[in-house]
C-alpha cells in the first residue's frame, strides 16, 4: 500500500491506494486520508481496503482442489442409486414435478402461494387472492422448466439472463439484468446476522465468464451431480442479480443434470435450513459433500412425490 497526493488548490489531500492483480485485469483500491496524515486514520483505511481485498478473492476459483479419481467414481456410484431415471419420466411426471418445484422454490423466497394455489394456477389458470408479484413467478418459473426442457445449451451469460427474465418479466423491472454499479447484495438471517455477501459488481462478468469457462473445461469430465453442485452454489455466491438468484440458480442447477441425463432436482422448501448450510459450506470451506448428500435426500423424497401422484 502506499500514499497517494493531490492538489485541490491551496490544499494537499492525501489517500492510501493498493493495487490487486487478478489474471490481466488490475483492480485499484483507494481510501481518502483527510488533507493531513493521522496514522491512526491510516489504520483504519489500511482495514478497509484488507476486507474489500478479501471480497475480491472469497469467490474465485469454483472448484479449488480437483477431485480425485476415487471420488468421481464415488460420485458416479452415487448417481447409479437415484431411485429414477430420467427417461421414465411421463410428460404427467413433468407436469408435477414443476409444480412442486415452482411452490417451492418460490417459497424458499418467502412466496405465499402454497401447493394447491401453485396447482390451480398453472392447471386451471385460477388465481388465489394473494399477491399478483407471487402469481407471476408462479407462472415465470413453470415456463423456465419448459425452457430448459427444450434447450441443447448448457450454461452461458446470455442463458443465465434470460431465465431470469422468464421468471420474472412480469413482476420485477429488472428482469434479465445483471447488478448495476453501486448495488451491492448482502444476505442476512432473522437474528440480523450477515450470512452471505454478493460478489462486488464490478466484478460479476469476470466471475460468470469464469464460471462458464470452468464448466466448458469440466462438462466431460465431472458427473453431472457435481458439475451441477459446483455451477449452483459458486453462482449463489456470485449474487449476480438484484433479486431473484436462488431461483435462477436452482432453475440452472436442473440445466445442467438434464443435460447429463439425470433427472431434475427439487429443493424442499422444508430443508431450507439445510440447503442454506449447504450453502455456506460450499463458500466458507468449498466442502461439498453437505450439497451432495441433501441432494440424493431430494432425489428420494421427489421420488416418492412422483409415485403417489401416479396413483
Amino acid at each position: 500500500m502506499h500514499i497517494e497526493k493531490r492538489n485541490d488548490g491551496k490544499r494537499k489531500k492525501y489517500f492510501l491506494a493498493h493495487s490487486y492483480r487478478e489474471g490481466s485485469k488490475v483492480h485499484k483500491f483507494r481510501k481518502y486520508l483527510g488533507t493531513k496524515l493521522d496514522p491512526e486514520r491510516r489504520k483504519i483505511a489500511e482495514k478497509l481496503i484488507l476486507e474489500e481485498i478479501h471480497k475480491y478473492r472469497i469467490i474465485k476459483d469454483p472448484l479449488r482442489v480437483e477431485l480425485s479419481e476415487q471420488e468421481i467414481n464415488t460420485i458416479k456410484e452415487l448417481e447409479a442409486d437415484i431411485p429414477f431415471k430420467i427417461s421414465h419420466l411421463s410428460e404427467s411426471d413433468w407436469k408435477k414435478f414443476s409444480e412442486i418445484f415452482t411452490y417451492n422454490t418460490n417459497a424458499i423466497e418467502g412466496s405465499k402461494l402454497n401447493l394447491k394455489e401453485v396447482k390451480d394456477i398453472l392447471e386451471k389458470d385460477k388465481w388465489p387472492d394473494k399477491s399478483k408479484e407471487d402469481i407471476a413467478e408462479a407462472y415465470g418459473v413453470d415456463e423456465a422448466i419448459s425452457y430448459i426442457r427444450t434447450i441443447k445449451e448448457h450454461i452461458s451469460i446470455k442463458l443465465i439472463k434470460k431465465m431470469h427474465k422468464i421468471i420474472f418479466k412480469n413482476s420485477k423491472s429488472f428482469a434479465g439484468k445483471l447488478r448495476k454499479k453501486g448495488e451491492e447484495v448482502v444476505v442476512m438471517d432473522n437474528k440480523g446476522n450477515v450470512v452471505h455477501e454478493g460478489a462486488p459488481q464490478p466484478r460479476i462478468n469476470y466471475l460468470l465468464r469464469e464460471l462458464v469457462g470452468w464448466y466448458d473445461e469440466n462438462k466431460n469430465k465431472y458427473p453431472g451431480l457435481i458439475l451441477g453442485a459446483v455451477v449452483h452454489n459458486q453462482f449463489e455466491n456470485i449474487h449476480p442479480f438484484r433479486d431473484g438468484n436462488g431461483r435462477v440458480g436452482r432453475v440452472l442447477l436442473n440445466n445442467i443434470l438434464i443435460k447429463h441425463s439425470l433427472p431434475p432436482m427439487n429443493i424442499d422448501m422444508e430443508k431450507r435450513a439445510e440447503y442454506y448450510a449447504s450453502l455456506q459450506a460450499y463458500e466458507r470451506e468449498h466442502d461439498l459433500r453437505p450439497t451432495i448428500k441433501l441432494y440424493m435426500k431430494e432425489y428420494n423424497e421427489l421420488n416418492m412425490k412422483l409415485k403417489k401422484a401416479r396413483r
